[in-house]
């Protein structure tokens, strides 16, 4: 047995390199007021099914369950009978007593304009969207496709959907008219809720044209309703369809500002979210109404650690899980006051998400690993000129963070005062699954610790025998998990479910640690096998970040007749650091010098930026044909931002 396998306690089916020392223990004060106090909480949780039970009962149900839970792999009904209303848990119920007035949202669009919304106004404005749509002959069970900017009319637009039982799906503005219309099909959306336009880097994003060009091939579509960004028309030119299409602001006086809510059964499907798929086609996601809420809104509550007085900012767009989960039903279930930000992190400045952080007194903030690192190669003086005293609870989420990340954003966001939860969850787990409890988790940069009370996970090989580095699996149902592939049950079971009976497969490489924590070490499809060693891409991005020069990095297998791959990094430096020739080196040694010199780079390749999705996940098929010589002839061109962002678009469509 190698010393990894002592280590790790049992076979490895992936090769671990990279260790981790730091320890950060919760700051005292923050513990003493923490919502979860004690580890006693994963005793408590060992029987999941009253755990979850539990909190289902802090929701407002309209009629009782009978049932907490029927498990028939790869099929899981949670709540079995009850029924409630996702939107009624989100809003109506605030409106007895002192969150009535309490913020619930509060926006600020890219231009700098500003607008908030009370619970009692978020009533009327969902009530109001809702009612415009029953207008329109929506009802329940009909899809409603959604694709607007990051305004609040994004959130109401769900809400009211909930609000009837008409299933949403959320299409991220930035998704070409070809993508929308994909999705649209799948899903046979009767109507289409759109902007005239958005802001982007102090440009406008003419939404209502891509739109148009996508319902040219969508027959399922009766009526499209237009959302006017600046609350009436102007900011985009736009060409109206008698009879198809409808300004927002004409149809909204007209409606009443009460509507009754569907009862919806548990399991009754809330939204449709697509995902990428490796076919090319994208993957419907279905999350249902009552275990889907149940975990959202407990793990809002517990790794968030939300108190009554918290301005809370998820900087996610809705387009994404992140902003379903995190930005409208988890948060607003809890009763949280919201914050939503329509524009990049970018504009006017690199200084914006610190601005809005002092402006708004934002006390809990939850970002993505991507934005970090580009954080860091701005300059620690963008963040030093605000005032981030509110902050007392930070938050990454979409991937793994490198260690040196966590450090910077630890001790230049955080003021070395705010615990950090590192969350490890997918769009179609639909809430968080791995993560530290703020007030009780000793912390170690890079890793997500361990799985939420309620959660199992485990490492499997593949023969399914469990290991120390392996896949991550999850081998029991959660309350908010996908129940399947909109229609195509087949894919659903193919997926997920094939590699082990009864396991859901994730995808990811993991490992375990001598404490028991947990590590996500990347997608499994990205491991490198080099000379027989597989090498989770994580650990290798992780030293080279380690390097003082280095803001963000990203490495890929090519091919290597003796080594089967080689490692081939992509790295962007700090400003002000020069990309040279003698830098390559010493980061190819600090690599070796850090984790072992089976994972020096063969190739160190310096990029103005590294190619990202719409979601800020660094586009590796890309990067894997640029290290194979396929993309471009030349990769110094990478230099050139432009060349960046002409093959992000390039390869953009198959990756959504």
């Amino acid at each position: 047995m190698s010393e990894q396998e002592k280590r790790g306690g049992g076979r490895t089916a992936l090769d671990v390199l990279l260790h981790e020392d730091r320890i950060f223990d919760p700051p005292p004060e923050f513990a003493s007021r923490a919502n979860v106090r004690d580890a006693s909480v994963y005793e408590e949780a060992e029987d999941y099914e009253a755990f979850w039970a539990r909190w289902a009962e802090q929701l407002d149900w309209i009629q009782p369950w009978t049932d907490v839970l029927d498990w028939k792999p790869p099929h899981a009904q949670w709540f079995i009978g009850g029924k409630l209303n996702a939107c009624f848990n989100c809003v109506d119920r605030h409106l007895e007593g002192s969150r009535r007035h309490k913020a619930a949202i509060l926006w600020e669009g890219e231009p700098g304009d500003r607008r908030s919304f009370t619970y009692f106004e978020l009533h009327e404005e969902v009530s109001r969207f809702a009612n415009v749509l029953k207008s329109l002959g929506v009802g329940r069970g009909d899809r409603v496709a959604i694709y607007l900017p990051m305004i609040p009319e994004a959130a109401f637009a769900m809400l009211a959907c909930a609000r009837i039982g008409a299933p949403h799906s959320v299409v991220f503005g930035g998704f070409s008219p070809d993508s929308l219309a994909d999705r649209i099909n799948d899903a046979e959306a009767k109507v289409l809720i759109t902007g005239d336009g958005g802001y982007r880097r102090g440009g406008v994003v003419a939404l209502k044209d891509n739109a148009d060009r996508a319902v040219e091939r969508c027959p399922t579509i009766d009526h499209v309703v237009v959302v006017a960004r600046d609350g009436e028309p102007g900011l985009v030119e736009v060409t109206m369809k008698e009879g198809r299409d409808h300004w927002y602001h004409d149809l909204a006086p007209d409606a009443s500002t009460e509507c009754e809510v569907e009862a919806m059964d548990a399991e009754d499907t809330l939204y449709i979210l697509y995902t990428s798929g490796t076919t090319g086609k994208p993957k419907g996601v279905v999350h249902t109404t009552g275990g889907y809420m149940t975990q959202v809104y407990a793990t809002t509550q517990v790794v968030f650690d939300l108190k009554e007085d918290d301005v809370y900012w998820c900087t996610a767009d809705v387009g994404w899980v992140t902003g379903h989960s995190y930005i409208v039903y988890g948060p607003l279930a809890n009763g949280a006051t919201v914050l939503m930000y329509e524009g990049a992190p970018d504009f006017p400045d690199q200084g914006r998400f610190w601005k809005i952080c002092d402006e708004y007194g934002v006390s809990v903030f939850y970002t993505a690993p991507t934005a970090i690192r580009a954080f860091m190669r701005w300059g620690r003086d963008w963040p030093d000129r605000h005032d981030l005293t509110s902050l007392r609870l930070l938050g990454t989420v979409g991937e793994p963070i490198n260690p040196e990340a966590w450090i910077w954003y630890h001790e230049v966001i955080g003021g070395e005062r705010c615990p950090i939860i590192d969350t490890w969850w997918q769009t179609e787990t639909g809430g968080i699954m791995i993560t530290p409890l703020p007030g009780i988790t000793a912390t170690r940069p890079g890793s997500a610790c361990r799985a939420f009370p309620g959660i199992e996970v485990t490492l499997l090989d593949d023969a399914g025998e469990e290991v120390s580095a392996g896949y991550l699996a999850i081998p029991r149902p959660w309350p908010s998990m996908l129940r399947t592939i909109w229609r195509d049950e087949d894919r659903y079971r193919k997926t997920y479910w094939s590699k082990w009976p009864g396991v859901y497969f994730a995808g990811d490489g993991a490992k375990v640690d001598e404490d028991g924590y947990l590590w996500v070490l990347g997608r499994v499809d990205d491991v490198l096998n080099v000379a027989g060693h597989r090498i989770g891409t994580m650990e290798v991005e992780s030293a080279l970040v380690d390097h003082d020069a280095v803001a963000e990095a990203a490495v890929v297998g090519r091919h290597d007749e003796i080594k089967g791959q080689a490692i081939a990094s992509f790295v962007t430096v700090k400003d002000g650091v020069a990309p040279t020739k003698e830098l390559g080196a010493e980061l190819q040694a600090h690599v070796a010098d850090r984790i072992g010199p089976i994972a020096r780079p063969a190739d160190v390749i310096f990029a103005a930026d590294l190619p990202k999705t719409r979601s800020g996940k660094i586009m590796r098929r890309l990067l894997k044909d640029i290290a194979e010589g396929h993309a471009i002839g030349d990769t110094t061109t990478l230099a050139d931002p432009a060349v960046v962002e002409r093959l992000r678009m390039q390869y953009e469509e198959d990756e959504s």
